[in-house]
């Protein structure tokens, strides 16, 4: 009943993108590709496999990756579409808990054309954007569920 209201009171929305699946395949010993819906793979592996990502570095990549996202329109508009950007991100494991408790961007842009009002800002409205848009690093400040359910053929 419950099911049947809320699809009853929904909006539909318009345009709306089919949302992405996400999965990962094993091929072979600590080695796996991941896909998505939409055509994307990577090679996941651990440290020691050569020409893959590691789960923690994916992790970095898509946190550094968010950031560029997020701070994409700010800039474009204020330095132009052709601008360049590199955002360096690190943080070592602490092994003990397998977390990692600090993770490190550098966002490395040329802004040697600015003056140094017009140049704070910018690094003031790039700052918000990535705390406002970035889902990733808002995830990873906030914390979040993980909940796994394991599904066994028999």
């Amino acid at each position: 009943m419950t099911e049947q209201t809320t699809a009853e009171n929904a909006q539909p929305q318009q345009n709306a993108p089919a949302a992405t699946t996400l999965w990962v395949e094993r091929t072979g010993t600590r080695r796996y590709v991941g896909h998505s819906s939409r055509g994307a793979e990577v090679l996941v592996g651990s440290e020691s496999v050569e020409g893959v990502f590691t789960p923690g570095e994916l992790l970095k990549i898509a946190l550094a990756a968010c950031t560029g996202m997020a701070s994409d329109f700010a800039l474009s508009r204020r330095l132009g579409d052709h601008y360049d950007a590199t955002i360096r991100v690190s943080g070592a494991a602490d092994r003990d808990n397998e977390t990692y408790p600090k993770l490190e961007e550098t966002l490395e842009l040329d802004l040697s054309e600015l003056d140094a009002d017009a140049r704070e800002r910018l690094l003031t409205l790039v700052q918000r954007s990535v705390d406002k848009a970035c889902t990733v690093g808002r995830t990873l400040k906030a914390g979040t569920e993980v909940e796994l359910s394991i599904a066994v053929d028999e």
